[in-house]
């Protein structure tokens, strides 16, 4: 039996140390952030409930991992795969450019660093687990059948080993081989038809400097200096509208018509899904300062941004990423929420 002495402090804090590696397995699964914490939350307050139950015949983290496992295949039995614009449908030219939204649930969703990548010792640990919340990877991840997906998470990001995964699912380890095989084929078919983003971690020199060119040019928002700055397949998408735009002729044409308004831009930088990103502010003619418009994600490969990805829910992104909802003044005297 569980530590039937344990005081409800104890066991909180046996739990609460679990939160932001579950979040993360939990944001793989579902591919939503809000989803992801509110099954994080349902998972401590099971086990929390279940603790004298708690035999020990696993590790408390197994244990947390089997409740978890749970909740997120109750809750993808609806069957909706979050998905990116371009996942849906085909790009939309410049000429027919039209922003038309689609519900939340349709959407893969961002999510900050911190609360899905716990800190680890081993670099290369950490690199897997930043490349394990990528978009594009997040994305192929969607297209499996939930207990694939499980298997494929605890079996590739995780470590764990195919027994252990077998006993968590109650099935056997053939059964998990197999769908780990299936599991990989599928991304296989995703990656060549889509390159991942090439992110050094930590961001190299050149990337750094890739950077500071975009916050420049976009914040100054001078087209011919983010021309130079994208891949001629660059894609920038706009959750939660289903348009899609891509090489740099139709984005610039786009962000000076549909996205005038976005120019005289603050960006404050975070850390998104693995990636570089910015928090836009555009300028506010009501209040004046800057009022919150995107979370924007940026993808690069071989010096150049491939993908820029503008989520626009602000008011349920900024407070997420701990960001304040209006800039006033000088941005660089904002200090970023945690």
């Amino acid at each position: 039996m569980g530590d039937s002495t344990a005081t409800t402090t104890d066991i909180d804090v046996a739990l609460e140390k679990h939160r932001t590696e579950l979040t993360g397995y939990c944001y793989r699964m579902l591919g939503s952030s809000f989803e992801a914490e509110d099954a994080v939350q349902d998972t401590l307050v099971r086990a929390w409930r279940s603790y004298d139950k708690f035999e020990g015949r696993s590790s408390l983290r197994s244990w947390l991992y089997r409740i978890a496992t749970n909740v997120c295949l109750d809750m993808l039995t609806a069957g909706n795969k979050r998905a990116r614009p371009m996942d849906l449908t085909e790009a939309t030219p410049l000429a027919r450019a039209a922003l038309s939204p689609r519900p939340d649930n349709t959407w893969l969703e961002p999510m900050p660093d911190a609360r899905v990548l716990p800190t680890v010792e081993d670099p290369a640990e950490a690199a897997v687990a930043k490349e394990s919340v990528r978009l594009a990877f997040m994305a192929a991840l969607q297209q499996l059948p939930p207990k694939q997906r499980a298997v494929l998470i605890l079996r590739e990001v995780l470590a764990w080993r195919a027994s252990e995964v077998a006993e968590l699912l109650d099935t056997s380890v053939a059964s998990v081989n197999s769908a780990l095989q299936r599991a990989r084929a599928t991304l296989a078919e995703q990656k060549a038809s889509g390159a991942d983003a090439a992110v050094s971690d930590p961001l190299d020199e050149e990337q750094q400097k890739l950077l500071e060119r975009y916050m420049a040019a976009f914040e100054g928002y001078d087209m011919t200096a983010l021309t130079a700055l994208l891949h001629e397949d660059a894609v920038m998408t706009m959750p939660p509208f289903d348009l899609w735009l891509t090489g740099h002729d139709d984005i610039t044409g786009f962000m000076t018509t549909f996205g005038s308004a976005c120019e005289g831009s603050r960006l404050l930088p975070v850390q998104v899904n693995g990636l570089p990103g910015f928090a836009q502010y555009k300028p506010d003619p009501d209040k004046g300062g800057h009022t919150p418009w995107a979370i924007q994600v940026l993808e690069i490969s071989e010096g150049r941004l491939t993908g820029f990805h503008f989520y626009l829910d602000t008011q349920r992104w900024f407070p997420l990423f701990g960001l304040p909802l209006h800039l006033d003044g000088d941005p660089d005297k904002v200090e970023q929420g945690a």
